[in-house]
């Protein structure tokens, strides 16, 4: 992540962006919370059966939809213009352009949503091909009440667009815990007094009424932020064409990049219902610190780099500012979060499932999972930001041919790792004198360690070329060796003094807790002294970022 032929950088770009990053990582950090809370009571109801497995399919397509349209479509084609129209002063165009969107989304999420409920049975074959018999048909059931949902999830999506080009940020990403908070009561309410596969069906109506909150809540706010907003179907207007002109290859872009998790699951549903709900299990806490550091500033990033202004060295500079501000932010926070999740991994799985239905077995095979999501966790996080400049510099076909590239090469080496080469992640396993988790007939279900670990790997070359190919459009940016050096170092120090704590402290401590809180206090323990150490590291080696973390804190 360094390069020795980067190019000054000069201070031309405001500082206000590390503000807003900020908003949008405390919004995400309590909609992660919710989301954790939601999946520790569906682990209590659930565990790993089939209809976990199931809800856990049917459940990718409105986060598919809403991941393509929101964070990946919507920032890219429509909050770069709409955001350039607010910062050049022309509001009532701006609201034009945002009524025009709304209305054209409305249209094509509904149209979505008839022919997804008409075709479910067939849309199966490419979501869960290894689902058969009752199970197959309580996917289906499952997926036909979620289609509604996906209509208002790109609605809320919308919303976010129009609420971050406005600067507010908080309310769009914290929007998400009144959906969680209606999923969860679902399942309260209904998980004792159904059978596991009614309480999938209750959880997926759960789901669309948590949908039709979270963009509800977020409606208001819009109107107040935009008093322009004109709701119709009008692409003459040229910002409108552009839009559309974007559109297109940040769909397929935005796309490839989510069908890249698509292909997991799919893979998942080959290795059974067991391995489809461990990646869904251990993806909610692998996705934190890419929601909270890598979606925050590059969401926080956009719309600032969207409207800098000047002639092209101006620019360039600005950018390059930006990009090394937010890479270090991010590397600062992702770069632990890596080592933790491999050494204290298991704790933080037992801490937000084990209980219930949800067994030791369950959490030591989510905790293989995890393990080898580590493997392209820094580059998935890292390439947000590498993304965002390129839409900035409304360039959405680079970001989409590298995208593409990544997904070819999840796809092939997730199928080797996952199918035919499983045996050998068995045996390297017994070699290393780790427990091997036994699923179902005896057939070791850890291939999907392999799917976590094929995408890493894709996610470092779609990384790499993205740096590459911005250097050479804006000039590349620097980030010290010796930093980073810290920050490894700084997180195995943590690592040491977490797993020295849990094995000669934590026993002694959990065994005078309640019952019901020795799972959650053993993992928060664990947490806290990695946290600890890792941040007292970093703070006697000077690390920047250390003092201004703390210096928030202290505000």
């Amino acid at each position: 992540m360094s390069d020795a032929t980067s190019v000054p950088i000069t201070p031309t770009a405001k500082p206000r962006a590390a503000g807003f990053a900020m908003l949008v990582a405390a919004g995400i950090l309590l909609s992660r919370i919710s989301g954790l809370v939601r999946q520790k009571v569906f682990a209590h109801y659930l565990g790993n059966s089939p209809a976990a497995g199931v809800f856990s399919a049917a459940i990718r397509i409105p986060n598919f939809l809403q991941n393509l349209f929101g964070e990946g479509v919507l920032s890219a084609s429509f909050i770069p213009v709409y955001a350039r129209l607010i910062a050049e002063g022309k509001e009532e165009l701006a609201g034009r352009v945002a009524g025009v969107v709304a209305a054209l989304l409305t249209l094509a999420v509904t149209i979505l949503a008839v022919v997804g409920v008409i075709l479910t049975p067939w849309v199966l074959i490419f979501i869960a091909p290894g689902f058969h018999g009752a199970i197959r048909e309580l996917t289906i059931t499952v997926v036909r009440i979620m289609f509604p949902g996906v209509a208002l999830l790109v609605l809320s999506a919308w919303c976010l667009g129009i609420l971050n080009s406005h600067r507010k940020f908080f309310l769009s990403y914290v929007a998400p815990v009144f959906m969680n908070i209606v999923m969860i009561a679902a399942l309260v309410i209904f998980g004792s007094r159904l059978t596991q596969s009614g309480l999938a069906v209750a959880a997926a109506w759960g789901t669309v009424a948590g949908a039709f909150v979270q963009f509800a809540i977020q409606v208001p706010f819009v109107f107040q932020n935009d008093r322009n907003l004109r709701f119709v179907l009008d692409t003459t207007i040229e910002p409108v064409r552009e839009i559309l002109r974007n559109f297109t290859p940040v769909l397929v872009g935005r796309g490839v990049v989510q069908l890249s998790a698509y292909l997991d699951n799919l893979l998942a549903t080959l290795l059974g219902t067991a391995a489809a709900s461990g990646l869904a299990y251990a993806q909610m806490i692998y996705l934190l610190p890419i929601s909270l550091f890598g979606m925050s500033v590059a969401a926080a990033e956009l719309p600032q780099m969207s409207t800098a202004t000047g002639d092209t060295e101006s620019i360039n500079a600005a950018l390059r500012q930006r990009l090394q501000r937010g890479l270090r932010q991010i590397a600062f926070f992702v770069i632990p979060s890596v080592v933790a999740f491999i050494a204290i991994g298991n704790q933080i799985v037992s801490a937000l499932y084990e209980g219930g239905a949800f067994t030791r077995r369950d959490t030591i095979f989510v905790w293989y999972i995890l393990i080898g999501s580590t493997v392209g966790l820094l580059a998935a996080t890292l390439g947000r930001l590498y993304s965002s400049a390129f839409y900035a510099l409304r360039d959405t076909k680079t970001p989409l041919r590298f995208a593409m590239l990544r997904v070819t090469l999840t796809g092939v080496l997730g199928y080797l790792f996952a199918i035919p080469l499983r045996p050998l992640i068995v045996r390297a396993l017994e070699a290393a004198h780790l427990p091997v988790l036994l699923v179902g007939d005896g057939t070791v279900a850890l291939g999907a360690i392999g799917l976590t670990a094929s995408a890493g790997l894709a996610g470092w070359l779609e990384f790499l070329m993205l740096r590459a190919a911005l250097a050479r459009r804006t000039g590349a940016v620097r980030i010290p060796a010796s930093y980073l050096a810290s920050l490894w170092g700084a997180a195995v120090a943590a690592a040491i003094g977490a797993i020295a704590f849990e094995r000669f402290l934590l026993p002694s401590l959990v065994a005078i807790m309640p019952r019901i809180l020795r799972h959650l206090g053993g993992g928060l323990l664990a947490c806290g002294v990695f946290g600890v150490v890792y941040l007292a590291v970093v703070a006697a080696l000077r690390v920047p970022e250390a003092k201004a973390l703390w210096g928030r804190f202290a505000r």
